[in-house]
This record gives structure tokens, C-alpha cells and sequence, in this order.
């Protein structure tokens, strides 16, 4: 482990954490003839950390024997004397955490997120289904890894707990973990369930979509837990799309980020049955992911708007105007336009360019004069009616704020 870290070097440092320093290693023929070369990361235990044998032991015992591709791979350990460490695969684009939180000028994207999120859902579902049960227990950003193509793996089980086993609901242990990804009910009872999970990847969710940290005091007062300062407006369609992260904006279809927050709001329930199963999590964003990749284009980093906006057919623009207006008045009303608009109007039907212009004949003029006269009335001169008209199409925003005034707000759905 030396030799692979250059003798632990300062700048070989990827992060640091509860349970000690993480620094990015080479294993090659230089460590252990005839390696190939492959970059790994290594935890050495600190001491005097928040963490110890217990927590290293853990991490041996699960990623040991458990296998998965939304797990980071354990690849070996070290114990030796006093020194403890892990080698682990290497992840070459960090943390989840740092894309979100702390890189400038790096924005992931809806797409990106949202595949995140599924793979992460996949580790813990994973986790869940074993012939043993596993509680993950410390659901955070900073424990989303990622590889070179964003692909997303659980890392650090140190606080990882085998689930309740037979008759029983719960297992009982002290509270670890991290405030604001912690469920409430183990905070305040110390029952730990596979459902407190799920409450830590709703707060990850929540994360994801409003690009905002679980806990923030650097935000006013009532928005510095960000789960009490969302929740209430998750299942709201106009308020929830006012908050979604703005790095995003023209990325989403906003009837998808509706369900995706409506799903995040089921996993961050007070109660814990009433938060879905992680296999269930896992079903629905996929389902949200095929809708969304059929109705959201992304081309060089722009996608279509996050609002279904509907479009006037194709024509010229004065023809297009022209059409509109042969819409908006039927016989009997009266004319919303200028005279000058409508003699312009009328003649348009008239007349087509090529064609000799018709001069109507007395019969003709007559049969008009029988609709807007009749026998036994005394005869009055029509006036233009006092209507506000506009002489241009309406813009696009008109038609989002008439898009968006028509969505029903979606109703929280609780899963047994």
C-alpha cells in the first residue's frame, strides 16, 4: 500500500471522511510483478476517528461478500499491527456530493440525475432483497460514488446492519448516521427498518431535484432542513416547479419532475409504511425514465422546454395570423377587429392572388343584406364592436401560464 500511494503522499488524497483518508493508488508491476496497472482508492484508518475496528470489520464482512454493479467493489484490505485498510475500485469521478454541492462550472444534468438516482435505488433494493437482509443506515450524497460514465455505486457499509430476521419488525441499536438523512422514527426510537432507508434516499432525492444540501444553515432559518421546507410543496405542481434546481431548466418534461417529486415525497413520509419499498422505487423510475427519454429531447446540452407548449401549424407568419382570426369569429358576431383588419380579412377570402377579383352580383347583394335585415324591423347601421384585439399571436409564455393553470395538482400516494 505504500508503494501504491507514493508512501501515503499528501496529493494522493481523493477525500477524508469519519473513518480516515482516502488517497488514489497504482497498483503495477512496480507493487507486484506482473500487475497490470489499475488505479484503486485506499482507506486507511484513523485512529483517533469517528470510526474504528468495528466499522472497518463491517465493511470486510458485507462488500466482502456481497456483489453487485451498483456496489463499490472491495478489492482487498490490509491489517496489519495497528494499520487498517481498504482497497477498494477505483471511482474516477468522485463523489455524487462534490458534482452537486462543490464543482463550479460542472452541471449535472436532468438525465444524469435521474440516472443516479435509479442506480443508487438499485444498490439499496439490492441490499434489501438479500437472503440476509442488509440496512445501508447512512443514505448520502457523499456516499454516492461515480465512475468515468457517471454510473452511480454505494460505497462505505461501516455502519451497515444485518435487518430484522423471523417475527421481529425491527432491529434496536444506538443512533449513528448523519442528521438530515436520518428517518425520524429511529432518531427519536432507535428502531432501525429497511424503510428507514428509503427515508434517506427521499432526502437524496429531494437533493437531486432542488439542488439544495439536506441541511443548510447558510439558507433563512425556515429553509435551513430542507425536508421541512419542501415537503409541503412536493404534491403541488405550480410550487414544486418553482423550486426545482435552475441548472436544469429546459432539461425535464414537467409532468415527469411532478411524478418524481411526488415519489420523493412518498419516500419522506412521517410514517414508515407509508413509504414505498426500494424495489417498488426502483420500478417507478424506470418507468419514469422511459416516459422521459420519449418526450424529452437533449441535444448538445439543451432539451426541449419543461412545458408542453403547444405550436400554431406551419405557415408564414401574416398567414398564420390570418388563420387564427378565421377561428376566433363566427357568423352572427360581431367582428373583433379594426375595419381596416377586417375589409383586409374579408378581401383575403375574396380574392387570391392570379384569380380576377368577383364583383357580386344585386342578387348576391341582396341575399347578404337578408342576414343582417329583417322584414318588419327598422334598419340599423352596424357598429364595430369595443373589443380589445391583438395584432400579434400569443407569445409563448401566454401559452406555459395557460398549460400550467390547467395541471391538477398530483394527490400523495401511500404504498403498504
Amino acid at each position: 500500500m505504500t508503494l501504491a500511494t507514493k508512501h501515503f503522499r499528501p496529493d494522493y488524497i481523493l477525500g477524508e471522511g469519519g473513518f480516515g483518508a482516502v488517497y488514489k493508488g497504482v497498483l503495477d508491476k512496480s507493487v507486484r510483478p506482473g500487475y497490470k496497472t489499475t488505479y484503486v482508492a485506499i482507506k486507511e484508518l484513523n485512529p483517533d476517528g469517528l470510526q474504528g475496528d468495528r466499522e472497518w470489520l463491517a465493511e470486510v464482512n458485507y462488500l466482502g461478500q456481497l456483489s453487485h454493479q451498483n456496489l463499490v467493489k472491495l478489492i482487498g484490505y490490509c491489517c496489519e499491527d495497528e494499520h487498517r485498510l481498504l482497497v477498494y475500485e477505483y471511482m474516477a469521478s468522485g463523489s455524487l456530493e462534490k458534482h452537486l454541492f462543490r464543482r463550479v462550472g460542472c452541471t449535472l444534468t436532468w438525465s444524469k440525475r435521474m440516472r443516479i438516482a435509479l442506480d443508487a435505488a438499485k444498490g439499496l433494493a439490492f441490499l434489501h432483497g438479500a437472503e440476509r437482509s442488509v440496512i445501508y443506515r447512512d443514505f448520502k450524497t457523499s456516499n454516492i460514488l461515480l465512475d468515468s460514465d457517471f454510473n452511480a455505486k454505494l460505497s462505505d457499509f461501516g455502519l451497515a446492519k444485518d435487518g430484522p430476521m423471523g417475527d421481529h419488525t425491527h432491529v434496536s441499536t444506538r443512533v449513528m448516521g448523519t442528521y438530515g438523512y436520518a428517518a425520524p422514527e429511529y432518531v427519536m426510537t432507535g428502531h432501525l427498518t429497511a424503510r428507514s432507508d428509503v427515508y434517506g434516499f427521499g432526502v437524496v432525492l429531494l437533493e437531486l431535484l432542488l439542488g439544495r444540501r439536506a441541511m443548510d444553515k447558510s439558507r433563512p432559518s425556515q429553509e435551513h432542513n430542507l425536508v421541512e421546507w419542501a415537503r409541503p410543496l412536493l404534491n403541488h405542481n405550480k410550487k414544486v416547479l418553482r423550486i426545482l434546481d435552475l441548472r436544469m431548466e429546459g432539461q425535464y418534461s414537467s409532468r415527469i419532475a411532478m411524478k418524481v417529486a411526488n415519489l420523493a415525497s412518498q419516500c419522506l413520509s412521517q410514517n414508515p409504511k407509508g413509504r414505498p419499498l426500494m424495489n417498488q422505487v426502483v420500478e417507478l423510475l424506470e418507468s419514469f425514465q422511459s416516459k422521459d427519454e420519449a418526450a424529452v429531447l437533449e441535444t448538445s446540452g439543451r432539451g426541449v422546454t419543461p412545458y408542453e407548449v403547444p405550436r400554431l401549424s406551419p405557415c408564414t407568419p401574416e398567414k398564420g395570423r390570418n388563420q387564427t382570426r378565421s377561428h376566433d369569429h363566427r357568423e352572427g358576431e360581431p367582428s373583433p377587429y379594426t375595419p381596416d383588419e377586417e375589409g383586409n380579412r374579408t378581401k383575403s377570402h375574396e380574392h387570391r392572388e392570379g384569380e380576377t377579383p368577383h364583383t357580386p352580383s344585386e342578387k348576391e347583394r341582396n341575399k347578404t343584406r337578408s342576414h343582417d335585415h329583417r322584414e318588419g324591423e327598422p334598419r340599423r347601421r352596424s357598429k364595430p364592436a369595443n373589443v380589445g384585439s391583438r395584432s400579434e399571436p400569443p407569445t409563448e409564455s401566454d401559452l406555459i401560464s395557460a398549460h400550467v393553470g390547467m395541471l391538477n395538482p398530483m394527490t400523495e400516494t401511500h404504498l403498504d
